[in-house]
């Protein structure tokens, strides 16, 4: 007898990367983006109450980060973003839209809003022998967005 029966566990509604999209925030699809990855980190404030010898923890803050690799085609909308603010000193504002689909129709949807450029960004990044790539660094200064959940 199965310990587990949970139907989440079953592995024929597994997605993977072809079942991926990222779109820009008018929904042109980044159809170059190979890797895209959305993390969140939230910092805590430690600390010890008088006579409790425990330490303990309260919410604080949290941001959100955003790293992609867009395959080298042609240029497009980052790049020109990315030397236009080096050129400009003006930081564009970048919208995000990241799905992944299910079997049965369903999507999940994340919306990312007003993301900038952070860290360190490639502006060209040669290798003999392999695809040449550009990663981008983004930080989420608006607060993510679920418009649809993935369901089975």
């Amino acid at each position: 007898m199965a310990i587990n029966t949970t139907a989440s566990s079953d592995a024929r509604h597994a997605r993977t990367g072809k079942d991926a999209a990222i779109y820009d925030g008018d929904g042109n699809m980044l159809a170059t983006v190979d890797q895209f990855q959305a993390q969140s980190n939230f910092n805590n404030v430690q600390y010890t109450p008088l006579g409790d010898p425990q330490e303990h923890e309260a919410a604080n803050s949290y941001s959100i980060t955003i790293t992609f690799q867009q395959i080298v085609i042609q240029d497009e909308t980052m790049m020109e973003n990315l030397i236009s603010a080096m050129q400009d000193g003006e930081l564009p504002v970048c919208k995000f839209q990241g799905t992944l689909k299910g079997r049965n129709g369903s999507e999940e949807r994340v919306v990312y809003p007003e993301c900038i450029f952070s860290g360190n960004q490639d502006i060209q990044n040669f290798s003999n022998g392999d695809v040449i790539r550009r990663a981008f660094s983004m930080f989420c200064n608006g607060k993510p967005q679920k418009m649809s959940d993935l369901s089975i």
